[in-house]
């Protein structure tokens, strides 16, 4: 969204959203033409002169659709998309060419490719696929938003990273839906922040959102807890007690930490999701119910699977649709935005007026490793705030509440080191040390590989099969 358009949302005044296209194409005359046609039909055209260009302004900020040519030199249409479907599986792509034929078409569509047109294409229905496609997967459209705007489900996600913006989008692809979520990521990147954004895009909006940590909660009252008790269950149950359950009936019920949950209750809530119906402790009788179920857990569930101690059956009911919420070390683009947009919270809460961090402190924060993800951040900046006596934060304070003297990012040389030495000791060891093989994967002559290999003081002897 450009900055004006930000401004009258802030302002309560209605804009109309200009979906973006990247658009692709190695013949500047025919990029420049169609960048034309398009902004004239109301779309935000962003230009790239090929397939590295584009991937490049896409590391910078993610389209709505991608719009891009076949036949090119480098890196062509089809690689551009494959490229593309990795990091950002819900980003639409439109393939142009004048090459087209039957067989290309069927490949493309095949392997996801939104709308494939042959050169000389009908402008009109080049501009209809965009809107369909744009429709399709949940961008902002081309309509008058006001301050009202779909996008405040997400308004606690503080991002500017193309990577999130795309899981956010798969998000909202999925909230519109009835499925069950199950949401994996390390602790403190928001996963009842992402729980909280998907109900609030939901059609259940309206009713209630109920969380529990079931690592938090001993086995006897996690299932009271969950599926209510009747007066007399057992002691101390002076009354009935409504579980989540129907605490969240019409809504949400998100389920932090289910790889925690003992395995008799896991028993139990299968039975809940299975039959639509809960059963209070000491009831004679269940009780229908209509929650959706979003659940969350930090753990590496395969491996708990594996060793016995999470149910298959119970996964496979939780997993319809699956969500990996990326760390904060994956996204240091968004430090100094989230870093910033902390320190103005705290700034009113302490009341403190005109605090900025230092640019050697705001190194240290995206250079630092974060293992606590966004919740240790939030932490980092409160401790700072407390801590500072002055308007500007400085890097001592940084230093002190991260714990760490070594950054987290390497050097440029070492990073090129690590990596040119990693690379070498992978391919002696899938040739088990055959230098003329090696070079020939690499594709360097075996002098220049031999001087590679002497840089980094490799000997191929070791890795061949009788060493």
């Amino acid at each position: 969204m450009s900055l004006s358009a930000q401004a009258a949302l802030a302002t309560g005044h209605a804009t109309a959203v200009q979906p973006r296209v990247l658009l692709v194409d190695d013949d500047t005359d025919l990029l420049r033409l169609l960048s034309i046609r398009l902004r004239a039909s109301g779309f935000q055209v962003n230009p790239a002169n090929g397939g590295e260009n584009a991937l490049a302004q896409l590391a910078m900020q993610r389209p709505d659709i991608l719009v891009t040519d076949l036949r090119m030199p480098g890196l062509d249409g089809m690689a551009l998309f494959d490229a593309v479907r990795r990091d950002h599986p819900t980003l639409p792509v439109i393939v142009l060419t004048a090459h087209g034929s039957i067989p290309e078409a069927v490949d493309a569509m095949q392997r996801g490719v939104f709308g494939y047109l042959t050169k000389p294409y009908d402008a009109a229905e080049l501009v209809g696929q965009i809107r369909r496609a744009v429709e399709l997967s949940g961008a902002s459209p081309s309509t008058v938003r006001t301050e009202q705007s779909d996008d405040s489900w997400r308004a606690e996600f503080v991002t500017r990273s193309p990577m999130m913006e795309d899981f956010l989008q798969q998000a909202r692809l999925i909230a519109s839906s009835e499925v069950s979520v199950f949401i994996q990521g390390p602790s403190g990147a928001g996963k009842e922040l992402l729980a909280r954004a998907i109900h609030k895009a939901s059609p259940r909006a309206k009713a209630p959102f109920v969380g529990i940590n079931c690592g938090a909660i001993p086995e006897a009252l996690l299932e009271s807890e969950l599926f209510g008790h009747v007066k007399g269950a057992f002691t101390g149950a002076h009354r009935d007690h409504d579980g989540l359950f129907q605490a969240a009936r019409g809504g949400t019920l998100f389920l932090d930490e289910i790889g925690d949950m003992p395995l008799p209750l896991q028993v139990k809530l299968l039975r809940v999701l299975e039959e639509r119906e809960v059963r209070p402790v000491g009831a004679t009788r269940s009780i229908p119910t209509n929650v959706r179920i979003i659940s969350a857990t930090h753990r590496n569930i395969d491996v708990a699977r594996q060793e016995g101690r999470f149910r298959d059956d119970l996964y496979y009911r939780l997993n319809v649709v699956s969500l990996a919420l990326p760390a904060l070390a994956e996204r240091r683009e968004d430090i100094p935005l989230l870093a910033n947009h902390f320190l103005q919270q705290l700034a009113e809460r302490y009341q403190r007026d005109n605090l900025t961090l230092a640019p050697e402190a705001m190194e240290l924060l995206v250079s630092a490793p974060w293992p606590g993800n966004v919740r240790q951040l939030y932490n980092v900046i409160e401790q700072t705030v407390a801590l500072s006596t002055t308007p500007i934060i400085p890097a001592l304070l940084v230093q002190r509440a991260v714990h760490e003297d070594n950054p987290a990012i390497e050097a440029f040389e070492d990073a090129r080191k690590r990596f040119e030495r990693d690379y070498l000791v992978r391919l002696l060891r899938l040739t088990e040390g055959n230098v003329s093989q090696a070079a020939r994967l690499a594709k360097r002559n075996r002098t220049e590989f031999y001087r590679l290999l002497s840089r980094h003081q490799l000997e191929p002897g070791i890795f061949k099969s009788d060493a």
